[in-house]
């Protein structure tokens, strides 16, 4: 009972932190571009994690490289085109998006790994996808189809990434490393990417969003990783969409969002088919 009830705590801060991420990378869009952002937030968090893992002696080379390097450029893309997302519709809408990832897993993981899966599980799917629908459609109404598929691949590839995640837990690689090679490839790629576009200013208040970017992202990876290594896997996965609910109502209360009907009930069956589609 207390594992279950640590692993809960931690997965209650996880999906706050993720949300308050979400938050600041909305605050941060009015002045940074998506690739800046995921720059920033990478850099920081990549310096944290360094501190952490030559603070408990962990080494930072792999027999894993490849497969180290594939998950990292997947989460890269699914990052750049999350924080897209959120830049570019409601915090709320994006990360609902975004939480499709147990959707597509419950497409990938019979096709990639070979499992079984319960026919129930492609009725939740289905369910799920009419959420997808419902948010959308005022998406598109609105002119922002492009955002709304971008924050829906992010989720594919959030699935993806995920998979990779599962394979390298399997190999008893230390969660800390796996976090080290995302953030220093996401670091490098992101960087890259900014030799190529216009560059904005850090202003003096924008440090203090960066900052709190970087470092809600870092506590949100750990206490996720902390979350499913002490408590109860069905319970995680049904707590972890308190990150919808959270960054609804810091988008209602602290941003002004106001969410239409139909969003809403695309969200609420997001939720719900998510929830079951996490059911091993």
């Amino acid at each position: 009972m207390y594992l279950i009830h640590k692993g809960a705590v931690w997965m209650l801060i996880a999906t706050f932190f993720f949300a308050l991420m979400g938050t600041f990378v909305k605050l941060g869009g009015e002045n940074f571009n998506s690739t800046e952002l995921v720059f920033y937030r990478s850099l920081i968090s990549l310096l944290i994690i360094v501190g952490i893992m030559r603070f408990k002696k962990i080494s930072f080379s792999s027999s894993y490289i490849k497969l180290h390097m594939v998950r990292s450029s997947i989460g890269f893309i699914s990052l750049l085109f999350f924080f897209y997302a959120i830049n570019n519709l409601p915090l709320s809408t994006a990360i609902s998006l975004n939480y499709t990832s147990p959707l597509f897993l419950g497409l990938l993981m019979p096709l990639i790994l070979k499992r079984k899966v319960k026919k129930w599980l492609f009725i939740t799917v289905i369910i799920g996808f009419i959420g997808v629908f419902f948010i959308l459609k005022p998406t598109f109404e609105n002119q922002n189809y492009l955002a709304g598929l971008i924050g829906l691949i992010s989720g594919f590839g959030a699935a993806m990434a995920y998979l990779f995640v599962t394979q390298l837990g399997q190999l008893k690689e230390p969660d800390l490393r796996t976090i080290f090679y995302f953030t220093l490839i996401s670091t490098i790629c992101s960087g890259f990417m900014m030799i190529f576009d216009e560059t904005n200013k850090i202003q003096y208040i924008y440090i203090f969003i960066l900052i709190g970017l970087g470092v809600s992202a870092t506590i949100t990876q750990i206490a996720i990783t902390k979350a499913y290594r002490v408590g109860n896997t069905l319970g995680n996965a049904g707590l972890s969409y308190l990150t919808i609910i959270f960054s609804t109502i810091i988008g209602t209360v602290w941003l002004g969002e106001i969410l239409d009907k139909q969003t809403t009930f695309g969200i609420i069956l997001i939720i719900i088919s998510g929830f079951f589609a996490s059911k091993k």
